[in-house]
C-alpha cells in the first residue's frame, strides 16, 4: 500500500492547502498588514522546451495569484508559469469579487508591456514572496504523483471491495 507523504502545511510565510483529491493547491499569507495573498497552483499542465536549446522538455505549472488590499472590492491578479527554477508573469488585470464580465479590459499582453514595468512587476512579486524559489518549491511537491496514487489507491480499493 502507497503511504502518501505528510503534507507541507507553510512555505515561508505562507499557508499551503493541499486540497486532496483536486488537481489545485492553495498558498495563502498576509502582507504588510492590509494584503491578502492567494496563490493557486496546478499540478502540471503543460510543458515546453527547455531555456536551452539541448535541453528536456520542462512541465509547466499555472499560478493564478489574486492580491487584495483592505478587503477592497477589487483586486490585482497575475497569471504566470511556473517552471523548475523560475516564474514568469504571463497576464496581469484588476478584477472585482464579483466575478469578471464579459467586456472587461485585460490590459496588453505583458511581454508587450515596457520593460520597467515588467521589472518592476517581478519585483513587486518577488517582495511578496511570488518568486524563484516558489517554483521550486511547487516542483519538489510532485502533486501529479500524489494525486495519480490517491487515484490507484481508490481504484484498487473499489475493485478488491467484497461483494455483499
Amino acid at each position: 500500500m502507497f503511504l502518501f507523504p505528510q503534507p507541507v502545511t507553510e512555505f515561508g510565510s505562507y499557508i499551503v492547502e493541499e486540497r486532496p483529491g483536486e488537481r489545485w493547491i492553495l498558498l495563502r499569507r498576509k502582507f504588510g498588514g492590509n494584503e491578502d495573498i492567494k496563490i493557486e497552483a496546478t499540478m502540471f499542465d503543460g510543458s515546453g522546451p527547455g531555456k536551452n536549446s539541448g535541453e528536456d522538455i520542462q512541465l509547466h505549472i499555472t499560478l493564478i495569484l489574486s492580491i487584495s488590499k483592505d478587503a477592497g472590492e477589487s483586486f490585482l491578479e497575475f497569471v504566470c508559469s511556473a517552471w523548475p527554477d523560475s516564474v514568469e508573469i504571463e497576464k496581469v488585470y484588476m478584477r472585482g469579487h464579483d466575478q469578471m464580465h464579459a467586456q472587461t479590459y485585460m490590459g496588453p499582453k505583458f511581454e508587450d508591456l515596457d520593460d520597467k514595468l515588467q521589472d518592476m512587476l517581478y519585483e513587486f512579486l518577488d517582495e511578496r514572496g511570488i518568486n524563484d524559489e516558489l517554483a521550486v518549491f511547487l516542483y519538489m511537491r510532485k502533486k501529479d504523483r500524489m494525486e495519480y496514487m490517491r487515484w490507484l489507491t481508490n481504484i484498487k480499493t473499489f475493485i478488491e471491495k467484497k461483494v455483499k
